[in-house]
């Protein structure tokens, strides 16, 4: 009962392999009923019935109960005649069974799950050669249960390998990204991060880190090439260069000059780059802030103000890690009260606007329709722009909003 349990086959809905070996079996051995049965604690369950309209019989007076209780094939040639089954309702019922014949189904480790038989309402006999061919079918019917267990357990262990895959990346990608963004008076600073393939530590990252000097913060967003343990190295290389730099006497051009050289000292195969936007965002007491932004090969951030005019910020600039002579540009822009920075990367695009897609459009028209709102409703309705299930790219993005005049 365990190996039948095991199997998972009681109750299950028709199969066409099964069908056909006993259809197969009652053209074979010109008979008019064929079935493969599986023996329950109470009942005998057809897994497939050539010929029979009924699904099931109670255990007791099936026949397939005693069949598998030997290895052998079991077979009663004249029912009306035999001791064993004289008394036995399927011989004197509607049914009229006369002949019966049945080979075990077999497992690989020995035990008994229940018959394929072949049943006349006449008397009749096998030859040699006819039980042979009655067991080599009951070998193909186990063949088919094994090979469903096997696939069933290979779903199994799949979902779990990707359960832990999952984890594991999950884990990694949270060590990649800060805990928590830090609390930077006159700002309102929200992240969100999408993976595409959440068993895999996605190739996007974003960091907050506030001014040594106090005045203000800095603010990255970028983009590594692969995915995986590459990606995760090349994240936290990414990131911690940045936060090194930015401890002393920084600007953005200068750290992505920087984080060039670093990225060109280490290459190696595969070759080791990035796009990065990074920014200094500096609040004023009178509301509003100052923006210096570098860009790296990197989509342009975006600002709307309170109007709802939407203005793409930085210059363009080499992508880290591609060249030894790569220069990059500081951009100054003024944020006034109560307008809101985007920082974000490529995967936006393409999940907002469609695949292929690599025009900032489709996410110009969402800020427009959010302006003078918090750094948080920007972020909730980017969120929900996104398309359900998995996205193509990973997608991150920073939303910096800053406040009015205290």
């Amino acid at each position: 009962m365990s190996a039948v349990r095991r199997y998972d086959v009681l109750d299950s809905p028709p199969d066409g392999a099964f069908d056909r070996i006993t259809a197969l079996a009652a053209r074979l051995f010109d008979v008019p009923i064929a079935l493969v049965t599986i023996v329950d604690s109470d009942r005998i369950w057809f897994k497939s019935r050539h010929g029979l309209d009924v699904g099931e019989i109670p255990r007791d007076p099936g026949l397939c109960a005693s069949a598998i209780l030997q290895h052998g094939p079991y077979l009663v040639n004249d029912a009306t005649t035999d001791p064993r089954t004289l008394a036995n309702p399927l011989v004197a019922g509607d049914l009229g069974l006369q002949f019966y014949a049945a080979v075990p189904l077999t497992t690989h480790d020995g035990h008994n799950l229940g018959t394929l038989c072949v049943i006349d309402r006449q008397p009749r006999e096998l030859t040699d050669d006819e039980v042979t061919n009655l067991q080599d079918l009951a070998s193909v019917v186990v063949d088919e249960l094994e090979l469903r267990l096997s696939a069933r357990r290979t779903v199994e262990v799949e979902a779990e390998l990707r359960h832990v895959a999952e984890e594991l990346a999950g884990t990694l990608q949270d060590s990649l990204l800060p805990a928590q963004l830090p609390a930077v008076a006159g700002l309102e600073v929200v992240a969100r991060y999408h993976v595409a393939q959440r068993d895999q530590v996605g190739g996007d990252f974003y960091d907050v880190f506030a001014d040594p000097s106090g005045a203000g913060c800095g603010v990255v967003v970028g983009d590594v090439c692969g995915k995986g343990a590459f990606a995760a190295s090349l994240t936290g290389t990414a990131r911690w260069a940045l936060r090194t730099i930015a401890l002393g006497d920084w600007t953005p051009a200068e750290a992505l000059a920087r984080l060039n050289a670093v990225l060109l000292e280490e290459s190696a195969e595969p070759e080791r780059y990035c796009t990065v936007a990074l920014a200094a965002v500096r609040p004023r007491s009178s509301g509003g802030a100052e923006l210096v932004v570098a860009l790296a090969g990197y989509p342009q951030p975006l600002l709307v103000d309170a109007s709802g005019n939407v203005q793409r910020l930085g210059s363009p600039g080499p992508i880290c890690g591609w060249f030894t002579d790569a220069e990059y540009a500081d951009a100054v822009a003024e944020i006034p009260p109560g307008a809101v920075v985007l920082l974000f990367t490529d995967g936006l695009l393409e999940a907002i606007g469609g695949r292929g897609c690599f025009s900032d459009g489709p996410v110009q028209d969402v800020l427009r329709s959010l302006a003078g709102h918090t750094a948080g409703d920007v972020a909730d309705a980017l969120d929900g722009a996104l398309p359900t299930g998995d996205l193509q790219d990973d997608a991150a993005f920073l939303v910096i909003r800053a406040d009015e005049a205290s």
